[in-house]
């Protein structure tokens, strides 16, 4: 059974924040390095297991990248309720500005498959906007 609407039986919810790696980066190439860090929490009532990632990727050109994957970071974690799951990675644009959006594929312990959505947030190089 695929679970999409809000439930709160499985409730996991994610919180962003990203940063520019300007080390990283190189403008006049047109590479720029951003970071992101992703809490997931389950605040739902059943254990679940993150089985896979879908990322949508898209540059101030319109560019858009697709992502897909098992786990993140390597991991398929198992969020007991109440527990998070925090990690970071990242991601090359070739302009100053992008976003992000996507969903994770969760699998909970009662065998219930759902997705949890990933709002879109927006990467930039600091100052670039106002």
């Amino acid at each position: 059974m695929l679970m999409s609407e809000k439930n709160p039986v499985y409730d996991t919810r994610v919180e962003v924040q990203t940063s520019y790696v300007e080390e990283q980066s190189d403008p006049e190439e047109h590479r720029y390095v951003f970071s992101y860090t992703i809490t997931i929490e389950n605040h739902g009532e059943v254990p679940a297991k993150l089985l896979s990632r879908h990322w949508y990727i898209t540059d101030a050109d319109g560019k858009v990248q697709e992502v897909e994957g098992e786990g993140v970071v390597g991991e398929q974690p198992y969020l007991k309720p109440g527990d998070g799951f925090r990690y970071t990675s990242g991601t090359v644009l070739e302009t100053p500005i992008g976003s992000m959006y996507g969903s994770y594929h969760m699998l909970a312990d009662d065998g219930t498959e759902f997705e949890t959505p990933i709002a879109p947030f927006t990467l930039s190089v600091p100052n670039t906007l106002h």
